[in-house]
């Protein structure tokens, strides 16, 4: 994972799931009842300080919590009608938000009227704080929910028009009445003027900005067209790189992005669908049969990166595969990069019909070979033949590494059948990296030094096992989910081992379903091993565990000392449970569709520049914004 991927997935801990509307409301109706109590004063007054109390957070809840609990109700059905999707739950939370930005708003206005005795500024901040949510909650739908900002205002318009329409009707009924709640202070009969959430009259209060009710209702329309504009016009500058450069929308990507962090939604999926390629991959297995023909266990190794995170694509490809096996299932992380990462989870399920059909396929042999390894340069593998095919573990540890780039690992095994071998399952062990610490990342690519020695080393091993002696051989297998979970970096497969013995020599080969492992770990292991003759470390790179973090590895939160107990543990029941076995390898290829040739990068690239570039525009949009309004008041107040 390059440090721009890292950047993105980083961004899932600020996503959360909308608390339930219940929630939202009573927590908007407290405020406005706490918030009325404060800063509202009937006219009438309350015979007691309790009854006047009541009075006040009873016209807090009427003119503050009602138009959010009417935003919050009525923004979901209106929404669907017109094709969007927000949710009750987000609907609420947006409203109390807003709620929030009002009242932030109108107590700082109220500060610097008690400060410099500037009584306007309440009612320009009132004003100018009913446009401001228009123009968030436009942005909001306009992310979550709807590409056309005219649309998109309806919905978004629901909580500046009842909050204004409910302060019109209350404000012209003082005028005429003289009774209601303190919002309106000045002589003349059909003039509006706000105090807002001013404490009660003054003797001396100046004549703030004086115009009618249809003049205030322009001035909130013109300041909320304003703010729309400079919500648009800030959309259409960030969304111009992915729409020149990929022909999407990049508020399709955070649309689906948040939809499925916060709700567990697909279209993020859709997004990668509509931008992925078909690509051919190899999909091999290597299956142990018991001597009565029922499979023991199985390797699946289809050429492809189980990512991009959590459950979206192929992230949880490895739980899918062991699910559908018969007998003790293994995953490996195969040699593929996320370039290779699945866009949907539908295309998980060809794939496992695909290993279904291969293993139908496989040949059985009685015979296998020793474990040999090899070590050239950084590279080190560890292979064993079954029959006329081997399985080859490759590792960097102690370097560091993540992910060995899909042309590498065709071609690595080119070099392997070239020394006559059948098949080959060429297995990425992802046993050892610092996730990206140091700004090294560590991918095996084309051309690189490391790619050089893994050709080497396959070469290497594989003369090696075609000259080694065949023998019968016997199977023993172990598992446990452990006690860790997700946000130790443990996925739901555990730790899964199988122990192979030939002759006198026996080998362990360790699954643990992570993401990679922290340097050093995987080394200590193999030093600390006395079980057995030979042992190797892999995880299968799921990417459920990139939920909880970007860089979440097997070691990371997990004690190393209670991991490597638990190991031997299993190496103990698996040597316990061997018996003799019979196994074969076949491959098949299928297409599928993938994120394709530099994807994975450029979307992140593009994702964190919208960021980083979206806060510096934002900025300038708001200023200028506030420009124009400042302008607009002094203009309406001549």
């Amino acid at each position: 994972m390059t440090t721009s991927q890292s950047n993105l997935s980083d961004l899932s801990r600020y996503v959360f799931k909308s608390p339930n509307w219940q929630i939202s409301v009573f927590f908007s109706l407290a405020l406005a009842a706490v918030v009325g109590a404060s800063a509202f004063q009937s006219m009438e007054g309350g015979t007691t300080i309790f009854s006047s109390i009541i009075d006040n957070m009873i016209l807090g809840v009427f003119f503050i919590g009602v138009p959010t609990l009417l935003a919050s109700f009525f923004t979901p059905p209106i929404d669907r009608m017109l094709g969007g999707k927000i949710t009750y739950n987000r609907s609420s939370l947006l409203a109390l938000v807003c709620e929030i930005i009002v009242v932030v708003c109108l107590l700082f206005a109220k500060v610097v009227d008690l400060l410099f005795n500037i009584e306007s500024i309440v009612y320009v901040v009132l004003i100018a704080s009913l446009a401001i949510i228009f123009a968030f909650r436009l942005a909001i739908v306009m992310a979550i929910s709807h590409k056309n900002p005219f649309i998109a205002s309806i919905p978004a318009s629901i909580q500046t028009v009842t909050a204004a329409a409910i302060y019109a009707v209350a404000q012209s009924q003082v005028v005429k009445n003289g009774v209601g709640p303190n919002l309106l202070i000045g002589p003349g009969s059909g003039k509006l003027y706000f105090q807002s959430y001013a404490m009660g009259p003054k003797n001396s209060i100046t004549e703030i900005i004086s115009v009618g009710i249809q003049g205030e209702l322009l001035l909130l329309v013109g300041m909320s067209i304003i703010y729309a504009l400079g919500v648009w016009g800030l959309i259409v500058i960030i969304d111009r790189p992915w729409r020149k450069t990929l022909g999407v929308s990049g508020f399709d990507f955070i649309r689906g992005f948040i939809d499925y962090i916060a709700e567990d939604s697909r279209g993020l999926e859709d997004f990668f669908e509509s931008i992925g390629e078909s690509a051919v991959v190899p999909v091999t297995v290597m299956s142990y049969a018991d001597l009565r023909g029922k499979q023991k266990a199985c390797f699946s190794l289809p050429m492809l990166h189980p990512g991009p995170m959590g459950t979206i694509g192929g992230g949880n490809l490895p739980e899918s595969l062991a699910r559908d096996t018969e007998g003790m299932a293994f995953t490996p992380h195969a040699t593929a990069g996320h370039d290779f990462n699945l866009t949907t989870a539908r295309e998980v399920d060809s794939i496992i019909s695909v290993v279904k059909r291969a293993i139908e396929d496989v040949e059985l042999y009685e015979n296998a070979t020793r474990s040999v390894r090899s070590r050239v340069g950084e590279a080190e593998i560890v292979g064993q033949m079954f029959g006329d095919s081997a399985m080859l573990i490759v590792t960097y540890s102690p370097g560091c590494a993540d992910d060995i780039d899909y042309a590498v690992g065709l071609s690595a095994m080119a070099e392997a059948r070239g020394q006559g071998l059948r098949n080959v399952m060429l297995i990425d062990a992802h046993n050892c990296n610092n996730g990206t610490r140091g700004g090294v990342i560590g991918h095996v690519t084309p051309g690189s030094q490391r790619s050089f020695d893994l050709f080497e080393a396959a070469k290497d091993v594989s003369k090696k096992l075609v000259q080694e002696d065949q023998n019968s051989f016997e199977l023993g297998v172990a598992w446990d989910k452990t006690k860790w979970g997700l946000e130790e970096g443990m996925g739901p497969l555990g730790i899964r081992v199988a122990v192979i013995k030939v002759g006198d020599q026996e080998t362990a080969y360790v699954q643990i379903d992570g993401n990679n492992m922290d340097p050093g770990l995987r080394d200590r292991i193999v030093e600390e091993n006395e079980l057995v003759d030979e042992i190797e470390i892999i995880t299968t790179d799921t990417h459920i565990v990139n939920t909880i973090d970007a860089v979440n590895q097997v070691g990371q939160r997990i004690p190393h000392n209670e991991l490597i107990g638990k190991i031997q543990e299993l190496i103990k029941e698996a040597k316990e449970d061997c018996e003799s076995v019979v196994a074969g390898m076949s491959s098949r290829k299928t297409t599928v569709t993938v994120f394709g040739n530099d994807m994975t990068e450029t979307l992140a690239s593009h994702a964190n520049a919208m960021i980083s570039m979206g806060g510096a525009l934002t900025a300038a949009m708001i200023i200028a914004t506030i420009s124009i309004s400042i302008l607009l008041f002094l203009f309406a107040a001549a």
